[in-house]
């Protein structure tokens, strides 16, 4: 369990480092609100669009570091979207602080713009949430959020761009 933990920390470390994240995106971005049919790519065109933070995070189901991401303290209005493949995945209508310091959403943007699967990694069984159309990894959903869903959608900063309303 130490062993566990310590990788995860350090992983935490190694991605906070040296990494670039793109600027807010510019309104003029379209964003794929309906749309939810599959964007695949290889390893090679995913590394091709994203910093090297965001392909961790997204393709390798990596985490940052808590309190580091550009986006767990923003409190400006607008879209939160994939920053893969731009679908609209939350909103700042549902965001809210969950001291765990990472953005935290009580839930998404639309029905069917991101899925759940089962992740028993680190000795720990918990729900990843996913992208629902390009499979990207967002982040983990819990049972401890506020009303009315209950839901705490906590989410890495690097899987996200933000479209200010």
């Amino acid at each position: 369990m130490k062993k566990a933990l310590f990788a995860f920390l350090l992983a935490g470390l190694a991605v906070g480092s040296g990494c670039q994240r793109r600027d807010v995106v510019s309104e003029k971005t379209e964003i794929h609100s309906g749309s939810t049919d599959k964007v695949l790519k290889t390893n090679d065109e995913w590394k091709k669009i994203l910093t090297k933070e965001q392909y961790y995070i997204l393709r390798e189901k990596g985490t940052e570091a808590s309190f580091t991401g550009k986006y767990h303290d923003n409190k400006e209005k607008g879209a939160y979207i994939c920053a893969a493949c731009k679908l609209d995945l939350f909103s700042s209508d549902t965001k809210f602080d969950s001291g765990t310091g990472w953005p935290s959403f009580w839930t998404p943007a639309a029905s069917g713009h991101v899925d759940e699967k089962e992740d028993n990694s680190f000795f720990a069984s918990r729900t990843e949430v996913v992208c629902a159309r390009c499979g990207g990894h967002l982040g983990h959903v819990f049972n401890d959020g506020p009303k009315p869903t209950g839901l705490r959608y906590c989410i890495n900063s690097a899987a996200l761009d933000f479209v200010k309303k």
